[in-house]
């Protein structure tokens, strides 16, 4: 449950408190990382230079798709959302590396930690920024249906559990004496927001080829047509799109060929508010057709 007003907590005022947030966790860990000198707490502080980054461009991005359609983008700019997808997944990869060869030097030439305490409790609080944060944000995500959204909350919970297991490392170091746990655990925090990086990237690219509609909003589409379904009106070609936080469908609708202009005009109308106030950020578009005629696609001319 979310418990603040959701009419606060727009894409542009998140994005800009992941601004601050990030500035301020950046600061923690570094703070930590020279007090203690460990490579742990320094890959979590290069984690968190990847969110100031990613959430400035999100910021960017956020402000662009808001912008309303014109001549040039008849469609609107939604997509904007997409690029820091991918863009905070590239940086996430670059981050990974970065750790992995600042921890395999690590390995080879172990260091003593320092300041163990200072260090942990400097992490603990950051991660309870970040987490709380990325709670919030994940909330907003679904209301307003934003990817960039979406994507910083997952980046901040993966800079949580990175957290996690750096603190652990450290923890272990302390217990046991042993200084290669230093590193192999920002190794391992490397693998995962490999992985992570990867999958948001994998994500943005599937948006930028216009993914269908989820199969939720698919249904509700379809519950919608059929209530309207009747001997005389049928329905078929049913094409959907994402484009941000926009969805569309294309669909034909059949009826009798006697029927006047004006009342399947009106018929039409109906369907197509009815669909839209079924699925919010929908856009229908519909073509009439006799009952008799049918539509087809496999002409070899359409797939050039």
């Amino acid at each position: 449950m979310n418990f603040f007003p959701t009419r606060f907590l727009t894409p542009p005022r998140l994005l800009l408190a992941s601004v601050v947030v990030a500035i301020i966790t950046i600061t923690l860990k570094t703070w930590a990382w020279y007090i203690t000198d460990s490579i742990g707490l320094l890959s979590d502080a290069m984690e968190s230079l990847v969110n100031l980054a990613s959430a400035i461009f999100a910021l960017l991005m956020v402000t662009i798709a808001q912008r309303p359609a014109d001549e040039e983008h008849p469609y609107g700019h939604h997509k904007a959302e997409y690029f820091s997808s991918g863009f905070e997944g590239v940086l996430i990869i670059a981050a990974a590396i970065a750790i992995v060869w600042a921890s395999v030097h690590r390995l080879i030439e172990p260091q003593p930690i320092q300041a163990v305490g200072w260090g942990l409790a400097l992490s603990i609080v950051s991660s309870a920024l970040n987490g709380l944060l990325a709670w919030v944000m994940f909330g907003a995500a679904k209301v307003h249906r934003s990817i960039a959204l979406d994507a910083d909350a997952r980046h901040l919970v993966t800079d949580v559990w990175t957290s996690v297991g750096v603190v652990v490392g450290i923890a272990g170091v302390a217990l046991t004496g042993w200084l290669w746990l230093d590193p192999v655990v920002a190794i391992g925090v490397a693998l995962n927001i490999l992985w992570e990086g990867g999958h948001l990237m994998w994500r943005s690219s599937q948006g930028l080829m216009d993914e269908a509609v989820e199969p939720e909003v698919l249904r509700q589409i379809q519950k919608t047509l059929d209530e309207f379904a009747h001997p005389t009106i049928r329905f078929d070609h049913v094409t959907t799109r994402r484009s941000g936080q926009r969805r569309f469908v294309d669909l034909h609708m059949h009826m009798p060929a006697s029927w006047s202009l004006g009342r399947a005009a009106a018929v039409r109308t109906s369907v197509e508010q009815a669909l839209m106030s079924a699925v919010q950020g929908l856009r229908a578009t519909i073509q009439l057709l006799p009952s008799d005629v049918e539509a087809h696609f496999d002409d070899s001319r359409d797939l050039i």
